[in-house]
């Protein structure tokens, strides 16, 4: 399974997504960035790809969709965090998923671990 998730301008909620990456077992992680977001910490595993969070939303879906496409070919399901961001991000995010098409699972990170919320 591969982890994407979208990284917006919250620092905050960076850690959420951190721990996931370095917790979860997956075979890559792609990490749908806004592009005002500063330097998110990756590691080998992980391709960014860096959107204009500014742009309407379903040009900002199309984009996404795009981009994310040709690395998830293959895969019928993918991990999803959707700690980071703002509800315009995430419902072009989520749109560009369905439409690929993948199937989603939610996932956190909790005190007790990895949850899957769907």
């Amino acid at each position: 399974m591969e982890f994407v998730a979208f990284v917006g301008k919250d620092a905050e909620n960076w850690g959420q997504i951190t721990a996931l990456m370095n917790r979860l077992e997956c075979e890559r992680v792609i990490l749908v960035q806004n592009k005002e977001s500063g330097d998110f910490p990756v590691n080998e595993k992980t391709t960014v790809i860096k959107v204009d969070s500014s742009k309407p939303m379903i040009e900002l879906k199309e984009f996404i969709m795009e981009k994310i496409k040709p690395l998830l070919s293959g895969d019928f399901e993918v991990a999803v965090s959707l700690a980071s961001g703002n509800g315009k991000e995430h419902m072009a995010f989520i749109s560009a998923l369905i439409n690929v098409p993948v199937g989603i699972r939610i996932v956190a990170f909790t005190k007790e671990g990895i949850a899957y919320l769907s």
